[in-house]
């Protein structure tokens, strides 16, 4: 679903933009399913520079096919295998994160979400020497907790300094804003995702909160609760495999989300199949 933002096609002005969203009309979606004439009337904008604008977004959103051989080439060149840092949640990860995929972590409050997409931001600017895109939707990152991660694995200032500086940082606090910055950054990073729990009203078992429509865009989904006996101030997390496109779900790992760095050998839960 792509934002509409000026400079999105030729036509599609500042000027545009806001009044199309002044009447609702947020996304390409919302144009090219509207009434142009009573969005014409509303807006005071042209009727034809309308229809011109739709028949673009169309041809520049409209999914065009072709062959698997051309799509298996794609994927070989464009898919990279990213080490989260953390042993054992590489393991469940299947080696890692996925570029192009969507790897959502679920967990309540206290489950350490924030710490471990920290220790992921710092490992792949540190260690893998890569740019991070880090979107913060509830001001929950901070510059001095990064740098505690990076001290921890480095005394070098230098290398510290430049791992921050490869760390880029955008507070988004609603779907809009988050959309554009994905938009504006189509193909060119990867996406990892957390997301709270809540309770279903009937069974009262803990679930994503996003909603049904949102359980079929991961393809990989991290199931992220406290370890037996330490507590949410505990730094050991139990992390359950709930989704994923190449391993069985079910499988567990302790995960020590306070000690990011160090070479010890994580114990291992064992799971079962589901």
């Amino acid at each position: 679903m792509g934002v509409l933002r000026p400079g999105l096609c030729p036509g599609l002005t500042q000027d545009m933009v806001q009044l199309l969203r002044s009447r609702g009309i947020k996304t390409v979606v919302d144009l090219v399913s509207a009434d142009l004439e009573e969005v014409a009337q509303k807006c005071g904008v042209s009727y034809k520079a309308l229809v011109a604008l739709r028949r673009v977004l169309l041809a520049q959103f409209s999914a065009f096919p072709f062959n698997g051989a051309d799509l298996y080439e794609e994927l070989k060149t464009s898919t990279a295998i990213l080490s989260t840092g953390i042993a054992s949640l590489d393991k469940l990860l299947d080696a890692g994160l996925y570029t192009g995929e969507v790897t959502e972590i679920v967990g309540g409050p206290g489950s350490g979400k924030t710490q471990v997409c920290l220790c992921v931001a710092a490992h792949v600017a540190h260690g893998l020497q890569q740019n991070v895109l880090y979107i913060d939707s509830n001001g929950g990152l901070t510059a001095s907790r990064i740098l505690q991660l990076l001290q921890a694995r480095t005394p070098d200032e230098g290398e510290q300094a430049g791992a921050l500086q490869r760390i880029q940082v955008v507070r988004a606090f609603d779907i809009f804003q988050m959309l554009d910055v994905l938009q504006d950054l189509q193909g060119a990073v990867s996406q990892q995702v957390t997301n709270h729990m809540t309770r279903d009203r009937d069974s009262g078992q803990l679930k994503p909160a996003l909603g049904r429509s949102w359980s079929f865009v991961p393809s990989t989904r991290l199931l992220l609760d406290t370890s037996q006996g330490a507590g949410a101030s505990g730094s050991w997390r139990v992390a359950c495999l709930t989704k994923s496109p190449r391993l069985p779900t079910g499988f567990q790992e302790m995960v020590d989300i306070g000690t990011w760095g160090t070479p010890v050998q994580s114990p291992t839960l064992q799971g079962d199949h589901m």
